[in-house]
């Protein structure tokens, strides 16, 4: 492994109390420019303000355009996933209700908490009722244009996965900020009408201590057929989890495996997978305990055995940070996006490495 380039700050808004940008997802389009998609102008980890946004590299991710938004609606819009098929780009993103969100900020006091609160009691009555849950939009001109905003069953930080005959699969989460049950993560796909129909069940993730919250799933497809799905698994107490799980569907997304456990117990979570041209399944996934960075690992046979740990990058100044994100460069480097909070602003970052 070989870091091409070191960790630079490619999103940003320094000037401005809207400074917090997370949850990044980065895509290669029909036209052979890249997008990255993130949560952007927030104020904080829980926000009304933020915005589902996108930005544009002509030049492989040498140079970006500003954000510009494309999901926006009056509830707090968080994780931005991306999927290119063909000419159509699906943009996904999910939010918090005002309950929720008035949970978060509680009794806290200054500038953004009273304008939180403000802005909170000024939320249109109808606004969950029209926009409250996992969102997308749909693209049909290769990502320039955006159509309306359409909601989903389920949800996941990096939205769905592109077959190559055309089909759309989303593996993601049930949406229910109120639910904290381990169960149900789902297998849905894009119909005619462009809505998400469920079609499959993961089956719980499970080890010695019980059941593991299971989320944040990223699913790739592979060249055997298989479609290869790992989880984000956690818990806490006297047996706590942090990690990634795995489960295979060999028949489209009807049927999964039992979920195995594939990193330490507390290694790191969420995950994104990158199918890259040489055969090489990288996983990319983030550290928040101890030495805060972005770890990866290589799998040489489609998935059944991962390598050893790579740090992409280390010692990060807060836990607060990952949902790293890759794509394939041109000259078949790797360039990986994430976010990262310095404790004044989150920024979304992006290293170039080759495997």
């Amino acid at each position: 492994m070989k870091i091409h380039e070191k960790p630079r700050t490619i999103c940003d808004n320094p000037n401005s109390v809207f400074s917090y940008f997370a949850w990044p997802t980065v895509a290669r389009l029909p036209d052979g420019s890249l997008a990255m998609a993130c949560s952007g102008f927030r104020m904080r980890h829980v926000c009304p303000f933020g915005k589902a946004v996108i930005c544009y590299s002509r030049d492989d991710g040498e140079t970006w355009t500003r954000p510009a938004p494309v999901i926006d609606t009056p509830l707090d819009d968080r994780d931005a996933g991306l999927c290119v098929s063909g000419n159509r780009v699906i943009m996904t993103s999910f939010n918090n209700n005002v309950a929720f969100q008035r949970r978060v900020i509680g009794d806290q006091v200054g500038k953004s908490a009273d304008l939180i609160r403000a802005y909170l009691d000024r939320v249109p009555t109808d606004a969950e009722e029209r926009f409250l849950g996992s969102t997308y939009a749909v693209s049909h001109d290769g990502g320039m244009v955006f159509g309306e905003i359409h909601r989903s069953p389920v949800t996941s930080p990096h939205g769905p996965c592109a077959l190559p005959d055309g089909r759309i699969l989303w593996v993601g989460r049930i949406h229910d900020p109120e639910d904290k049950s381990g169960t149900p993560v789902l297998c849905c796909e894009l119909n005619e009408n462009e809505e998400f129909v469920p079609i499959g069940a993961i089956p719980p993730c499970i080890d010695a201590h019980g059941e593991g919250f299971a989320c944040e799933p990223h699913a790739v497809y592979l060249p055997d057929g298989r479609l290869l799905v790992a989880i984000r698994v956690q818990r806490s107490g006297e047996h706590p989890l942090f990690t990634v799980y795995l489960t295979e569907s060999a028949d489209g997304g009807l049927t999964f495996s039992v979920p195995r456990p594939i990193l330490p117990e507390e290694a790191g979570s969420p995950p994104h997978f990158l199918l890259h041209s040489s055969g090489a399944l990288l996983l990319t996934y983030a550290c928040r305990k101890g030495n805060y960075g972005i770890r990866a690992r290589i799998s040489r046979d489609l998935g059944r055995t991962f390598g050893e740990e790579i740090l992409l990058t280390e010692h990060a100044p807060s836990p607060d940070l990952g949902y790293p994100a890759s794509v394939e460069r041109k000259d078949g480097t790797v360039l990986t996006v994430y976010y990262e909070n310095n404790g004044e602003t989150s920024t979304i970052r992006q290293l170039i490495w080759e495997p």
